[in-house]
């Protein structure tokens, strides 16, 4: 037996596909079309494992998808392929028309098809399980409770309505032609291989740079913040033994504002790698791979100095949180890390993988953060 994970060299994916293989001996077939965020070198530890098949494609291709599901007759497809970047979606909403809605569409019939083609026991087993996000279910207000499984959908980014559009998609196969779907929606999540335009990794990777901290607006928006190694289990939990046709909410229990966020990343940054006062420099270890820094900044006292306010973004939402009660009740998940934990670890992680910031730093990536945060 196998498992088809599609996005699966992208952060969330990623970090499943190493999980998984930690744990399961069951092989992987991945599926990346490899755009901006998906990084094989996430994989690199893999390397010469058999259990770990590698194929670069689109979810969308008609010919390719059917033909992988007809050699590995995979008995679950777990689908993190998505493009996922608020901002992107902004300036660019049509990738993320054609990726989340149009691409999820043909992943859609071409399970169905492989699906209709199992016999017995292949076929009541076999799963789809979409991963999707709480941003599908628009803008809570302070005092407002938690975001539930019944809980209207408002998306206000395009790239929350691509991702609510593919939502109802997966839902309509269900109860449209029985395919035996599980959708997930998670909160914001955080950890190791986060591309960094986001806003942990990208305020890690500046602080440490003594460049200028983002902060949309006031700062002030709430988010719910669940480490990604928790929604991998998660993950791994729903497929296990999730009712068919159901949704389940995955958070943390751990709201917080951006700048809360960012401030806990300058304290813990000020431990681990602080300012040193004799010297006027960025104390950042002696170690052979210690990154290089500009004294640039050498007067600034902490990480917090260098936080900035930038022009909020449109259609900011204020906030979002999950109510991931119904995943504890019925299935007995609960997140291991709070985020005072998870933040760092997130933190040790970006400073001991210097190798693997330093090769996702292209050109394209600081011309796309110099055009929407340089200002």
């Amino acid at each position: 037996m196998s498992i088809l994970v599609t996005g699966g060299a992208g952060f969330i994916g990623s970090n499943f596909v190493l999980d998984w293989l930690a744990q399961e001996n069951e092989p992987v077939v991945n599926l990346d079309r490899l755009t901006y965020a998906g990084n094989l070198e996430n994989l690199s530890s893999l390397e010469g494992d058999a259990r770990h098949i590698f194929v670069r494609g689109d979810i969308g291709d008609a010919a390719l998808v059917p033909s992988l599901l007809a050699l590995h007759k995979p008995r679950a497809i777990l689908n993190f392929a998505a493009e996922s970047h608020v901002d992107r979606s902004i300036h660019g909403p049509g990738e993320f028309i054609q990726t989340n809605i149009v691409g999820t569409f043909h992943l859609l019939e071409s399970a169905r098809a492989y699906w209709n083609g199992l016999d017995g026991d292949d076929q009541r087993r076999f799963r789809f399980v979409h991963v999707s996000t709480d941003e599908v279910y628009g803008s809570l207000a302070p005092q407002a409770p938690a975001f539930n499984e019944t809980h209207r959908y408002e998306p206000n980014s395009p790239y929350s309505a691509s991702k609510a559009a593919s939502d109802h998609l997966v839902r309509a196969y269900h109860h449209t032609y029985g395919l035996p779907v599980l959708t997930t929606n998670c909160s914001n999540n955080y950890g190791p291989y986060h591309f960094p335009e986001k806003l942990i990794p990208l305020c890690i990777l500046n602080a440490l740079a003594g460049k200028p901290l983002p902060i949309y607006g006031d700062g002030l928006q709430v988010r719910d913040w669940l480490y990604v190694k928790d929604h991998c289990s998660a993950i791994r939990r729903v497929l296990q033994s999730g009712l068919v046709g159901e949704t389940y909410n995955v958070g943390g229990w751990s709201e917080k504002t951006n700048l809360e966020v960012v401030q806990m990343l300058c304290d813990i940054l000020d431990e681990v790698r602080p300012l040193n006062p004799a010297s006027g420099e960025w104390q950042v270890g002696s170690g052979k791979d210690s990154p290089s820094l500009s004294t640039a900044h050498s007067l600034l006292p902490t990480y917090r100095s260098l936080i900035t306010y930038v022009a909020d973004r449109p259609g900011h939402d204020r906030r979002y949180a999950i109510d991931a009660g119904k995943i504890e009740r019925e299935l007995g998940w609960k997140p291991k890390e709070t985020f005072e934990s998870g933040i760092r670890k997130t933190v040790r992680w970006y400073l001991d993988n210097q190798r693997w910031v330093a090769n996702v730093m292209s050109g394209a990536y600081r011309e796309w953060c110099e055009r929407h945060y340089g200002k």
